[in-house]
């Protein structure tokens, strides 16, 4: 890869890589930090690295990278530690967006990860397989569980709206 191609690559994919990172970790600043540290990383492998293979790079680095921090920060619990009764949700509002960020944080990290990479970034499950080191079907199995969990914590659209 060329320094061209780099800045090519920058200039094309750091606000959705920026986006993906900070709809896990709901930090700015570490955000800024893991997208940060993948550049860099990336720079230091810029010779090894071809061009069209940059993207998957940078998104499975980002990942790892986002894993790291999230490990050594420890901050998130699991659902099992999580009461049913503050899982659901049955109040009347009207901003879907906010709602469905809100239950997006109360997913496991790994749930969360796999169906951003789907549903936000339009990966198909092999790519989200060789991003996150998981199998296809693993893949598929979170990401259904994840759906599963959205579609009971926001219950009917007629709630919602």
């Amino acid at each position: 890869m060329t320094v061209d191609e780099f800045n090519r690559c920058v200039d094309l994919y750091a606000d959705s890589l920026y986006r993906f990172i900070l709809k896990n970790v709901k930090d700015k600043d570490k955000a800024k930090d893991i997208v940060q540290d993948t550049y860099e990383k990336l720079w230091l492998k810029v010779s090894e690295t071809e061009a069209k293979n940059a993207k998957s790079y940078m998104f499975t680095t980002a990942y790892r990278t986002m894993i790291d921090y999230l490990r050594k920060d420890q901050r998130q619990g699991t659902m099992e530690e999580a009461p049913m009764i503050a899982v659901s949700h049955n109040k009347q509002y009207s901003d879907l967006k906010e709602i469905l960020n809100e239950a997006l944080g109360k997913l496991p990290e790994i749930q969360r990860s796999v169906v951003m990479l789907r549903d936000y970034e339009g990966y198909s499950y092999a790519e989200i397989a060789q991003i996150t080191n998981l199998n296809e079907s693993q893949v598929k199995v979170y990401i259904f569980r994840a759906r599963t969990f959205l579609k009971n914590y926001i219950g009917s659209i007629e709630k919602v709206v």
